[in-house]
C-alpha cells in the first residue's frame, strides 16, 4: 500500500535575504525556520534542505540496513547512521558520506560489509539520490 508524506514550506523574500519555514505536515511534529545563511553559512538555529535531506538518508539507510540483515536472519542490536551532505553555492548537493557503526551478533566482517552497501544501493532515499554524483559509505561493526 503506497503511502504518502506532505511537507510544506512558507517562504517570503529573495533568495539571499528572505526567510521561511518547512513544516512536517504528515507527523505535525514541528515546523523550522528556513533561510539562505542557514545553507550556506553557519546554521545558527535554522534548518536548510541539505539537513532535512540527511535525516532523510540516515534514517531510511538504518531502516534499510535492519531490515536487510533481518531478511537474513541477523537481528540488530542497534545501528547509528551520520549522513552528511555537502552543498556547494552554485553547484547544488556535492556530496553525501553516510557513517555508519552497528552491533549485529554473529556477523562476520565481510558480511557486514555486504549488508552496508546493500543498504546504500537499495534503500529509496539513495535510490531517490542517485543524482549525486559522489555518495560515500563507512562502515563499522562495533
Amino acid at each position: 500500500m503506497a503511502t504518502t508524506r506532505t511537507a510544506t514550506t512558507h517562504w517570503e523574500g529573495t533568495l539571499l535575504q528572505g526567510k521561511g519555514t518547512v513544516s512536517l505536515d504528515s507527523s505535525k511534529v514541528g515546523t523550522y525556520d528556513i533561510n539562505w545563511p542557514a545553507r550556506a553559512e553557519k546554521p545558527n538555529g535554522v534548518t536548510s534542505p541539505e539537513e532535512l535531506i540527511a535525516a532523510a538518508h540516515s534514517a531510511c539507510y538504518s531502516m534499510a540496513f535492519s531490515h536487510g540483515l533481518a531478511g537474513q536472519g541477523y537481528t540488530v542490536e542497534d545501528v547509528d547512521t551520520q549522513a552528511d551532505v555537502t552543498f556547494q553555492p552554485g553547484e547544488g548537493i556535492t556530496g553525501i558520506a553516510l557513517t555508519v557503526k552497528a552491533r549485529v551478533p554473529g556477523l562476520s566482517e565481510t558480511d557486514f560489509q555486504t549488508a552496508a552497501l546493500d543498504a546504500k544501493a537499495n534503500c529509496p532515499v539513495s535510490q531517490a539520490l542517485k543524482g549525486v554524483k559522489n555518495i560515500t559509505l563507512t562502515a563499522e561493526l562495533v
